[in-house]
Formats: structure tokens, sequence, C-alpha cells
């Protein structure tokens, strides 16, 4: 076995590895950019060597920086994780000239399943069934129209050698192919340093559906089951599961046995992945394979039992496999909901800055027999930068037993857990996870990698209660006003009879209504005469708190923002508003302020860099026309004018790092 790992990667995924390798007694050596120097997988490993400025194509990317680490520490093995080398056959080649284990896949394997081109080949050639498209390398934007109306919209345009959903675009008509061609280009060039493009037909209503394949050096190839990852964001898997809600057994056993058959086609070991898309009639068509540790893999893990990483550390030190396929079994059902540094109330644009508050819930076994897991690389007090995936945490559910009602336990489960994490500082997708999970499409199942668009077709602007959860907040936040009122009317040192008194009768100000209402003891009483029971362990300066609130118990997030209070569960955030109702009745006279007028304006809508400029002072620009383009989070994002105008003034350079909302241009 191997005496020290050496973790070519970062962020969540080299902690991951991290925690395996201390379990199996394996000493650990952790590679950082300037950027981070301070990061957790850093403190975590049992040595550090820094590798380089922080953008990934001078530290992560650079492959004779990783040995010139490996030959400083005398690392005998290197895991790479996902992303950044992890699929790079000349990396794999270079560790093998070093002497070094590669806990990967034979290179020859990675060659041919990395390039998706010859991948879609090889696997029809293995019996395993493939999507229509065009398998040639694509030259210019012409020709890829030209391919795209051969094959007949709506196409995939996919890089070769992409990954992570980036270098891929979905056009539906010539103007849409011909600029995504050019942007996946772009990109693919970025994060992989080939911009090889093809395309095939995408299949509508599609699911997204992947087997889990693992294969030691002695010739046993096995699948683990599969993972619904459909819930899906520009093409990034946002929340996956195990095992689907729509595989039959039939269709589970006939693409875990295509998967192998592939996997044996190029003689695979170690852990890999075999992505399918499935349509509605269960029909399925072979994707790609990562030759790699999937992000979502603590699903499987699970479900099965099986810890992948070491698997993988096995299989490269040369043990067989301890177990056969007949050993395999999928027990109870597990969520994994990824949370990301996005804000998804700017149609989900990255989000950098420091994390001021990061509370996840205690993992482990819950109360319940719930499981809880949360796979991260960050902590209270770090920064999230613009130089790397905006991943800030995996958060995982498992519940056991099988089918229907396993799989809402695991959802009510989520949704429970979701609550009670904190997370403060920088904008994240966590209220949409939580909007999400409370769905009625995602908890019967019904899913396709359209979900998100489908279902939030103008973007995310939180959830709005309904009249019930309304009451019940208007509540909260009464109890929460009293507390705070009684508290500051109780202050030692002052004279007897001197304080003020805390009136029962108030007024809840809500966003989209106002609720009058009397509190006494643990009652509240409504206008209408309905009454809740309120009850709370809650005191002024904490964050988190359970609510009863008549048979139901809410995790609420409370914040005290000057006299408003912010609640937060289940998706929902809102500031309330307690007051008496002679104030309410002022308050109802005071003017709104106006928003500044920005309609002549293009800000930067993220922190990014500036990577083109498509027009000058004086162009006369149509609606839908580029303007400019930022990349941040290795993501290139075209920014396109809105309607029809003259560009007056460019005030951004190409090159030039902007922060959200900075001038990039300004319009006649």
């Amino acid at each position: 076995m191997f005496k020290k790992i050496l973790i070519a990667n970062r962020g969540e995924i080299a902690c991951r590895v991290i925690r395996t390798a201390k379990k199996m007694g394996i000493a650990t050596v952790a590679v950082y950019s300037d950027a981070d120097a301070n990061a957790l997988h850093v403190s975590m490993a049992d040595e550090a060597v820094h590798i380089g400025a922080a953008p990934s194509a001078q530290s992560y990317l650079v492959i004779e920086r990783i040995i010139d680490a490996i030959r400083q520490t005398g690392a005998d093995a290197v895991h790479p994780g996902y992303g950044f080398l992890s699929e790079n056959a000349a990396f794999a080649a270079a560790l093998a000239k070093e002497g070094v284990a590669f806990i990967g896949p034979p290179v020859g394997a990675i060659e041919a399943m990395g390039d998706k081109i010859t991948s879609k080949k090889i696997a029809a050639d293995a019996g395993v069934s493939t999507v229509p498209g065009h398998m040639g390398v694509i030259e210019d934007a012409e020709e890829a129209v030209r391919i795209a109306a051969s094959i007949g919209y709506p196409v995939m345009i996919k890089a070769s050698a992409g990954g992570g959903g980036k270098g891929m675009r979905i056009a539906w008509n010539e103007a849409e192919a011909r600029e995504g061609f050019q942007s996946s280009k772009n990109e693919a060039k970025n994060a992989f340093g080939d911009d090889r493009i093809f395309i095939e037909k995408f299949v509508t209503q599609p699911r997204h559906i992947e087997i889990q394949v693992l294969g030691d050096q002695h010739g046993t190839t096995l699948y683990l089951g599969e993972r619904e990852c459909s819930i899906q964001r520009r093409n990034q898997k946002v929340i996956e599961e195990a095992p689907s809600p729509f595989l039959d057994a039939a269709t589970r056993k006939a693409m875990g046995e295509q998967a192998v058959a592939l996997a044996k086609a190029v003689g695979y070991h170690s852990a890999g992945t075999v992505e399918f898309i499935v349509d509605g009639a269960r029909k399925f068509y072979f994707l790609e394979m990562n030759t790699r540790l999937q992000v979502e893999h603590p699903v499987t893990e699970l479900v099965t039992g099986i810890d992948l990483v070491e698997q993988m550390i096995r299989i490269a030190a040369g043990e067989r496999l301890s177990f056969g396929q007949a050993d395999v079994k999928l027990d109870g059902w597990a969520i994994e909901s990824r949370l990301y540094a996005e804000d998804p109330y700017r149609n989900f644009l990255p989000s950098i800055g420091r994390l001021t508050r990061y509370r996840p819930p205690v993992e482990g076994e819950q109360p319940d027999g719930t499981l809880l897991r949360n796979d991260t690389g960050v902590f209270e007090g770090g920064e999230i930068s613009m130089f790397y995936d905006p991943m800030i945490a995996k958060l995982c559910t498992w519940t056991p037993g099988e089918g229907d009602g396993a799989r809402i336990a695991a959802i009510d489960a989520m949704a429970q857990a979701l609550d009670r994490f904190e997370l403060e500082g920088i904008g994240h997708n966590l209220p949409f996870l939580s909007a999400v999970m409370g769905q009625e499409r995602f908890r019967s199942g019904k899913l396709t990698t359209a979900y998100i668009a489908e279902e939030f077709p103008d973007g995310f602007d939180g959830v709005t209660p309904d009249d019930p959860l309304s009451r019940t907040l208007a509540a909260i936040a009464a109890f929460v006003h009293r507390t705070v009122r009684a508290r500051a009317t109780d202050i030692s040192g002052t004279l007897p009879h001197r304080h003020p008194v805390v009136g029962p009768d108030w007024v809840v100000a809500l966003p989209q209504t106002e609720i009058a209402l009397s509190i006494q003891g643990e009652e509240v009483v409504f206008g209408d005469g309905s009454a809740l029971t309120v009850s709370s362990s809650w005191k002024p300066g904490q964050t988190l708190a359970d609510f009863a609130v008549g048979d139901a118990v809410l995790r609420i997030k409370v914040n005290l923002v000057g006299s408003a209070i912010r609640l937060r569960c289940r998706g929902v955030d809102l500031v309330a508003r307690v007051r008496s109702p002679h104030i309410a009745t002022l308050a109802r006279l005071m003017p709104i302020k106006q928003p500044p007028d920005t309609s002549k304006l293009l800000l930067c809508p993220m922190p990014g860099v500036v990577t083109s400029i498509a027009v000058q002072a004086g162009d006369v620009v149509e609606a839908g026309q580029p303007l400019a383009a930022v990349e941040a989070m290795k993501m290139e994002n075209v920014l396109k004018a809105e309607r029809g105008g003259v560009i007056k003034h460019v005030a951004a350079d190409l090159g030039q790092s902007l922060a959200a909302d900075d001038l990039i241009l300004e319009f006649e």
C-alpha cells in the first residue's frame, strides 16, 4: 500500500480524499496556489507545497509543478480528484515516467474516453446505444451551422475535452448555433486547453442518469447502480439522487451491463462513470464516460456502503476487488444538494467574498435514523475566490427503506438540513435548493434536464409563502418582537415602575400583506378570531432557532435588521415589520423609495474579468446583439443588448477585473 499520496486538486474533493487516506493510515500532501494559501485542504494535509499563482493555468493545471511537488515530498501516488488534470492523459503518462502511481484509470482509457468523438465510436462498437450526431471535429461556425441544420434542431454543441458543464450550449436555431459554437470553443480552450467541438442531436424531455463503474487491474469490472442527475442549470448538476425514481430493475441492469461492456472495451480500471440520457420510454443513449471520480459520488457511497476513494486507492495499489456484482446492493435513498456561491436572485451569477458565517448542520446519524453528510472545502472566515468553481459544499441525506416512501423521507430530511445550514457573507443558492425540495413536481419524481428552466422560466425570486405560512411567520415575528421589547424593558439599574409597556396588539407587515394580531402568553390571536400557540427558546442574538407553532415545529433563521425582523425557512426569505396599530397606519402613508434608473447602463452582473468587448462608442446595436463577455469561476457570460440603441461610452477595458455592478458601457 502507498505510504504518501499527493492530491493534485483543491477544495472539497481534496479534503474528501485526505479524509479517506487518513482513515487508511496514508500520509497526504496538498498543493496550493496563491489564492489557496489558507485553504482548508492545506491545513488538513500532512504536508503542503505551493505551486504557483491563483489562475489554474499557472498552478493546478501545470504538470511540471505537480511533478516538482512530488519530488519535494517523496509521494508515491497521486489522486487527481475531479476537474483540473484528472482526465489529462499527459499527466497520467508523466506520473508513470516518474515512477509514481496514478490513482485513476490507465492512460489509454483516459485518451479514448476523454475525447468525446472517439468515445462515441468505441461505445457504438461495444454495443452501447448512442445519440445521433456529427462525430468529426468542426472547424468554424459556418460549418457548425451546416452540420446542425443537417442533424435537425435542437442540437447540443459540446467540447470534445469538456466536462462539468463547460464548453456546452444548446442551439435551437442558426443564430444560436453560430454563437454557441464560438462560446463553447472559447470556454473549452480556457478550461481544458483543447478547443475541439462536436455536435449531436439534443434529445427533448431527457433525463440524465449515470452508472457508476468500478474495476480492478485483474479483469473484474462492476456497476454500482445509478445516479439521477436531471436537475441541472447551464448543464451543471445541482441536485442528484440514488437510485433514480424512474428506472426499473430491467433498465438498470441493461444500462449497468452496457456501462461495464464499455469499460472493458478500453481496459478500464479504477472508478468511472458512464453517463446516459434516458427518454420518457426508458430508452437510453450514451453521452460520455468520465474517467474519474464524480462530484456526486457520495450518493452512491451512501446507498451501497462502498467508499469509492478507498477502492480507487486499493485498485491503484494492485489489489483485487473484495466483492462481486452479486454483493452490490442498493440500500435506502440518498439526495445530494450542491451549495454554490451563485446568487439565485441575480440569475445564478457567481458570487465571491468572505464567508462571515458558515455553520452546516451536524453530520452523522440523526435521531430519526437519517444520515447527514456534508463534503466541503471551506470554513467560517474563509474566502470564495473568483478563480475556481463556485462549489461551497455538498449536503447529503440518506434514509433507510425503498420506493417512494424512502425518497420522500430523504427529501424531507434534506429540507430540514437546509433550514439548519447557516451561510452568510456571499450570494448562494441555498434558498433555491430549499424551494426545489418543496415543489410537488420534484417530490413526485417528474424530472427532466429542463426542470429548472421549466419551473423557473423567469428566474428565481424566492418562495412566496401561502396564507397559512404567512400567518405562521407573522406569529413568529410577533413572538420575536415581543421578546426583544421585553428584554429592552428589563434593564438592570433602572428606577422601579419606569418600564415602558409591551402592548399586546400589533400589525405585522409582510412583503405582500399586513396581518393584525394580538399576543398574550403563548397564544397569538388573529383579527378573524383564529389563534395559534407559539413557543420557542429563542433569545436575541440567536440566528437559528426552533419555533413550535400549533402542531408544527419550524427551524427558522432569525436576523434583527434595525427595527425589522428577517425570517428564512424552506426557501422563504422575508422581512417582517411589527408595529403598533397607530404606527402601522402612519407607515402606510410613507412614500416608497424608487430605485435609480440604470436603463442606459450596462453594469457587470458579477465579479469577473472582461474577456471581450464587441462594440465601441458610436456603434448602433440591435436587441440581442452581444456587447461584451465576462468570465468568472471558469464560465464565460455573454452580455447582450436588451433593446436597440447607440453606444455613448465604453468604460471597461479588455482584461479588466470588475466588481458586481461596475460600469461596462453607457448608451446614448
